[in-house]
């Protein structure tokens, strides 16, 4: 086969797939651009039937009609002291577990780990009724603490073990010095440790932030009072009080999906160079 010919194969061969995978995104992206019409509608033409796909005329008061229907700027405050609050506990306790199981020594430490690593055979709606009654116990019910308390006492089996992963990767010659320069533990944890996790730290964020952000069931349980709701139960609040204006639920879902959106396009190259580095160092 001379070399022409099959640079001409090559060529055609990622002309089908390039092909496949357009064909494939469309079909996948069809549900997200009937939800960026809709939202555009007016509402007699939500229903239409054959459904049309650029409204006329395009309806962008729509989106301050459906915000302001009822109070998610309150929902997006909530939402948003909840987020910020679960990814800071849970970078600061998840990697100062994961530094005590991958560079302190101490009696059954590996033991520990394992019983860590045993939790995710645990499925949530097994603990679900137990926690519930142990925040009932304390007096935390309708309050945020039982959505935010958790992420401070550890951040997780999984961040756990993907950031422990990561510092097996450090040299330990660099603790070493810094030890023998009078660095206290702490110190090397703080100082000489966490600047090499930046990567992964980001990937964890990334991860926390879009399940915190979309959480329905944890706020579902524990919330009760509106001024309270996050943007996950006001959108269920709103879709069950206010019959189907859906237009107006679009608007108001697509500006909650937003943050989610842009957090993807902007740390896309990140979080796919994380998850590999992380893949392969560990």
């Amino acid at each position: 086969m001379t070399h022409t010919r099959r640079v001409r194969i090559e060529l055609t061969f990622k002309f089908i797939i390039y092909l496949i995978l357009c064909a494939g995104s469309i079909i996948f992206l069809l549900p997200f651009l009937w939800m960026v019409s809709t939202s555009l509608k007016p509402a007699s033409q939500v229903m239409v039937y054959p459904p049309r796909w650029i409204p006329h005329p395009i309806m962008w008061i729509n989106y301050i009609k459906g915000w302001t229907t009822l109070p998610f700027t309150l929902y997006l405050e909530n939402t948003c002291i909840i987020t910020f609050s679960v990814i800071a506990g849970t970078l600061f306790t998840a990697s100062l577990a994961a530094y005590s199981f991958s560079r302190l020594r101490w009696p059954g430490r590996d033991i520990v780990f394992v019983i860590t690593l045993a939790t995710l055979m645990l499925p949530s709606q097994v603990t679900m009724i137990p926690v519930f009654l142990m925040f009932r116990d304390v007096g935390w019910l309708d309050t945020f603490k039982p959505l935010t308390v958790g992420a401070w006492l550890g951040g997780g089996a999984v961040n756990i073990f993907l950031i422990r992963q990561f510092m097996m990767t450090i040299p330990v010659e660099l603790e070493e010095a810094a030890r023998l320069d009078g660095c206290s533990t702490f110190g090397i944890y703080w100082r000489i440790v966490m600047p090499q996790l930046k990567t992964c730290l980001a990937v964890v964020a990334i991860f926390t932030f879009l399940a915190t952000w979309n959480d329905f069931m944890g706020p579902l349980i524990y919330l009760t009072t509106p001024d309270k709701y996050t943007l996950a139960l006001g959108l269920q609040f709103f879709q069950g009080h206010y019959g189907v204006t859906m237009h107006y639920l679009m608007a108001v879902s697509l500006i909650v999906m937003a943050p989610c959106l842009l957090l993807f396009f902007l740390a896309q190259k990140l979080f796919v160079t994380g998850i590999a580095l992380v893949g392969i160092k560990g």
